[in-house]
């Protein structure tokens, strides 16, 4: 990945008032993928939306990391089982 699609997660911590150990407890908990570029953590640009969704739980409805872990896993879920109900609508219309 290069350089240009990654963000130094100082920066980001800067630029959204955050504590470093938010970021580094949400990797921890599997939330977050960080990449280390000359001993410096990034965030790759494709979990910016993940980790501002995140964000927006801790700052303003007051969720710690294990409620964000768990939010986190039943919306995934659900939209597994959703993609299951397209794919299951899918294969019924081929029979109507």
């Amino acid at each position: 990945m290069s350089a240009k699609h990654l963000i130094a997660t100082t920066d980001f911590c800067v630029y959204h008032q955050l504590e470093h150990t938010f970021i580094t407890g949400l990797q921890e908990a599997g939330l977050l993928q960080i990449t280390i570029v000359n001993n410096t953590p990034h965030i790759p640009e494709s979990e910016l939306h993940k980790l501002e969704r995140m964000i927006r739980l801790h700052n303003e409805l007051d969720i710690n990391i294990a409620g964000i872990e768990a939010i986190t896993h039943l919306l995934k879920r659900i939209e597994d089982t959703q993609e299951e109900m397209r794919l299951l609508k899918n294969s019924l219309k081929a029979y109507e």
